[in-house]
């Protein structure tokens, strides 16, 4: 009995970020290398996935730039609708946390985890909040945020926040730094080029230390967002299907319809 009292004294739950914070390779920043181009991926994903939820041909800046010996500066903005001011905290110092893993349609990021796991990763790295400034219009300020994330908790920690001057009307901007090296510009080259021809809709301009490069749109027209689709029986289990109906107030038959 002594014994279990002992063990029982030392259980308890785990974070989210808790858990990643020791297992950060599952998301793919496994070293230096792969946590640039991972970072790059997860922010330009969130870019054209805004973008095409507002209708909005994506104008796509992506900066990287060596701020010390082993640190790295990287910035995304785009000009997708932005994102409110009360949301951005969670958007960026949350895991797990969006509005698109409950829908049943094509987008690029789902979980909500991929660029809330760079401010993680930045944070164990460097020890450097992650900036953020989103406008969501002209009659809108943009807000500015210094944001790490609560490890024990896996909730945001606001290091500042506050209005901001910026030429954008709409749209975001992230900056992160982390240790890093840029041994792998090439595939982060490869990897923006073969994203714009898959887009061709978009314009990326890039900025690798004093490099500049520019990945032209090749369309004028937008791409038109997926609508969500209700799930089918037999793509989901039982048990799944036993929780939706619990939480539904219709009949059994219209709610299968």
């Amino acid at each position: 009995m002594v014994l279990a009292d002992e063990l029982a004294k030392q259980q308890r739950s785990i974070s989210v970020a808790e858990f990643f914070e020791k297992n950060k390779h599952l998301l793919g920043f496994d070293s230096p290398t792969r946590g640039v181009i991972t970072t790059i991926k997860e922010a330009v994903d969130n870019s054209l996935d805004a973008c095409e939820e507002a209708q909005v041909l994506p104008d796509i800046f992506i900066s990287i730039k060596k701020v010390s010996s082993e640190v790295f500066r990287i910035i995304v903005e785009d000009n997708g609708p932005g994102i409110v001011p009360a949301q951005v905290p969670f958007v960026f110092g949350k895991l797990l946390y969006g509005s698109r893993f409950h829908q049943i349609r094509q987008t690029r990021g789902q979980q909500g985890i991929g660029i809330s796991a760079a401010v993680l990763y930045a944070q164990l790295t460097s020890g450097v909040p992650t900036i953020v400034i989103s406008r969501t219009g002209v009659k809108e300020s943009a807000h500015k945020f210094e944001i790490q994330i609560r490890i024990e908790t896996n909730e945001p920690d606001i290091i500042s926040e506050g209005p901001f001057e910026w030429d954008r009307i709409h749209g975001t901007r992230v900056q992160i730094e982390f240790k890093s090296t840029m041994s792998a510009k090439k595939k982060l080259l490869d990897y923006l080029r073969y994203t714009s021809v898959v887009n061709p809709h978009a314009r990326f301009r890039v900025e690798l230390d004093d490099e500049s490069f520019k990945f032209e749109r090749v369309s004028q027209e937008a791409i038109v967002c997926p609508v969500a689709i209700q799930p089918h029986p037999h793509g989901i289990e039982f048990g799944q299907l036993k929780r939706m109906a619990a939480a539904s107030d219709l009949k059994l038959a219209d709610f299968l319809v």
